[in-house]
């Protein structure tokens, strides 16, 4: 990419920028929640509209000039309705954290009650974690998975919800690589008279083409990220009935934001674009097909996977069993020298810091992106698996980073 107007006027930056790029190029992003988007998307948040503030909504602006802002965010807007299916969206969060925190801002009152998945079982900081606002605003109760399945045991939840009678119920996860059956946890929301929000950040793309079931008409809000498996411009969205849409709507502007991202906008709405093609669902098909081979290629090697597979982009493996003295950031470490970028996480039952956990979640939203199938996958396992195994041999790692530097130069990003 061309980034000599920046060089001209910042060449430290302009060195950090190129450097960037270089890294993603020769390196295998495998971040669940990362994914590379089209020159497209970057083009147009990279755009003018980056000048632009546009406080209010379209047709209703605090400021004048706002033509083109409307026509982007109502065509964002349009799109997305069409993607998911939602009677009223919100493209303006800044990110999936602050479209959660408007959904919490148009219902709750401060001291209301939060029930939601721990963060060490696969939940998110924003549903409840005592480190973020939720946490330090609401009470909070949270559920979990069941440790000898690594699924969510849907009756023990509805009867801590009983028990905790609880304001809103939050679904949707950051660490779960199942299924979410969303129909069960409505009917527990329904059940205890509270909210459902169902938080689809990493899964936007899967349930936009089908390939995961939708929480949209059956949870009363849904958020998500709209940069990860929908590879649109960076930030959140909110979507929900027309009942609440004013109360979202109010408690991002001016409750919760000021003037919007309209550059980031634009390329939300690009990316939407993007994604109402036929060729994104067969993206997103090969996404989860690529992510049960490289579940099954850890397993195949002795590598516990959480839950024994996943149905979605993801894969949480806990190195315990096999490797009881070898941590997560262990292994990050000596991947990302290898040139595979993925984190440490926590698993269910975690018995170490969240700081330096004792598992591994890897995506293949990235890879997919890049072109890789399934054979290709399982060879990017099989070299995952090696650092694994040898995680302190600097021989094994430079002969995974020799393949690895191959393998990008096979399948080139931003040719």
């Amino acid at each position: 990419m061309d980034y000599s107007h920046v060089r001209g006027v910042d060449p430290e930056i302009a060195d950090a920028l190129e450097g960037e790029e270089d890294r993603q190029r020769n390196t295998l992003a495998m971040i669940a929640s990362e994914n590379h988007v089209s020159e497209a998307v970057l083009q147009a948040q990279g755009s003018a509209l980056t000048n632009k503030y546009a406080e209010g909504y379209p047709g209703s602006r605090y400021y004048a000039g706002c033509e083109y802002a409307d026509e982007v965010e109502e065509l964002a807007i349009e799109r997305a309705k069409e993607l998911w299916g939602a009677e009223h969206v919100n493209v303006q969060p800044h990110s999936g954290t602050q479209a959660n925190m408007g959904v919490y801002l148009a219902v709750l009152d401060p001291g209301d009650k939060i029930l939601s998945l721990e963060l060490s079982h696969g939940g998110h900081l924003s549903h409840g974690h005592p480190a973020n606002f939720t946490g330090q605003t609401y009470e909070v109760e949270q559920y979990h998975v069941d440790p000898d399945t690594g699924y969510i045991d849907y009756d023990a939840l509805a009867e801590q919800a009983e028990e905790f009678d609880p304001d809103i119920i939050v679904s949707g996860y950051s660490a779960y690589p199942r299924v979410v059956e969303w129909e069960r946890i409505q009917d527990v929301a329904e059940s205890v008279d509270a909210y459902h929000l169902a938080d689809i950040a990493h899964i936007t793309g899967l349930v936009a083409a089908g390939v995961h079931p939708s929480p949209v008409g059956i949870a009363d809000f849904v958020t998500g990220s709209t940069h990860k498996t929908i590879r649109a411009g960076r930030g959140g969205i909110i979507m929900t009935t027309e009942e609440h849409a004013d109360d979202v709507d109010k408690a991002i502007f001016p409750g919760a934001q000021g003037g919007p991202l309209m550059h980031n906008v634009a390329g939300k709405a690009v990316g939407f674009k993007e994604a109402l093609e036929p060729e994104f669902e067969e993206y997103a098909e090969r996404t989860v097909a690529n992510a049960k081979t490289l579940a099954e290629t850890f397993e195949e090697a002795g590598i516990e996977v959480v839950s024994g597979g996943t149905d979605n982009h993801l894969v949480l493996a806990d190195l315990r069993p096999s490797h009881p003295d070898t941590t997560g950031k262990d292994v990050e470490a000596a991947l990302e020298e290898a040139g595979i970028v993925l984190n440490a996480n926590t698993v269910p039952g975690e018995t170490r810091s969240a700081f330096n956990p004792s598992g591994i979640r890897a995506g293949t939203p990235g890879l997919t992106t890049r072109g890789f199938d399934e054979a290709a996958v399982r060879e990017v396992g099989e070299l995952i698996v090696r650092v694994v195994d040898n995680y302190d041999d600097e021989e094994t790692i430079e002969s995974v980073a020799e393949r690895v530097q191959e393998l990008c130069d096979e399948h080139p990003l931003y040719e």
